[in-house]
Parts: C-alpha cells; sequence; structure tokens
C-alpha cells in the first residue's frame, strides 16, 4: 500500500468516528495534529459529520478544538442546517453557542427551520 492510501483510509477512518460520535478517540487525534476542519471529498467537515449524525459532545469537542462551526460543504449546505434538517435539538444548541450562524448556507438553517416548523430551535 503507498502512502496516498494509507493517508486516505486514515482520514477514512476519522470520518466514521465523527459519525460514530466517538468524541474521545477523535479528540486525541485532533489534539495529536489532525486538523479540526478536516474536510472529505465532498467537502464535509468532521463537524458537519457529527452534527448530521446528532452528536452533540463531538460537536462541542470539535468547535472547542478550533473546528468552524459555519464552514459549508460543496453543496453549501452548513453543520447547523443539517443538525435542523435531521432534528437534532441539542446539536443546533451547541452550534449555535458556538457562533453558527442561521442565516448562512443553502439552504439556511433559518429556511430548514420553517421547512419543519421548528424555528423556535433559532431563537
Amino acid at each position: 500500500m503507498d502512502g496516498e492510501q494509507e493517508l486516505e483510509e486514515f482520514a477514512t477512518r476519522m470520518f466514521d468516528l465523527a459519525r460514530a460520535g466517538d468524541t474521545e478517540t477523535l479528540r486525541a487525534y485532533v489534539e495529536a495534529g489532525v486538523p479540526a476542519n478536516l474536510t472529505n471529498g465532498k467537502g464535509d467537515t468532521l463537524l458537519m459529520l457529527a452534527a448530521y449524525h446528532g452528536h452533540a459532545p463531538t460537536v462541542r469537542m470539535l468547535t472547542e478544538l478550533g473546528a468552524d462551526p459555519g464552514r459549508p460543504n460543496d453543496r453549501g449546505q452548513t453543520p447547523l442546517a443539517g443538525a435542523v434538517f435531521k432534528k437534532e435539538p441539542e446539536v443546533v444548541k451547541v452550534l449555535l453557542e458556538a457562533g453558527a450562524d442561521p442565516k448562512t448556507g443553502n439552504p439556511s438553517a433559518i429556511d430548514t427551520a420553517r421547512m419543519f416548523g421548528v424555528e423556535d430551535w433559532l431563537t
């Protein structure tokens, strides 16, 4: 296996940790130097994947270690809009506390909240 394949497999493991909400293992990797804003081929960050899969503790840890709560993926979707879409109010709260802007993204978190009747989550 060449270095590029090894790096790709390592990154895949990091994204799997974020999806699974393995906060402490992922924390150890980020504290050891994995970028908090590591991005996959679709522009999804570790934070986006943790938020989309409903892992508030992982989202909190990543934002505390420097992950950008407002960084959109390649489709213009933000972690906050993803959390609203997946109906994850605790993740929404953590992202708002970390400074995520509900007006950004396509669709924005505000538009997504209106679509699902949960505008009160963003206040």
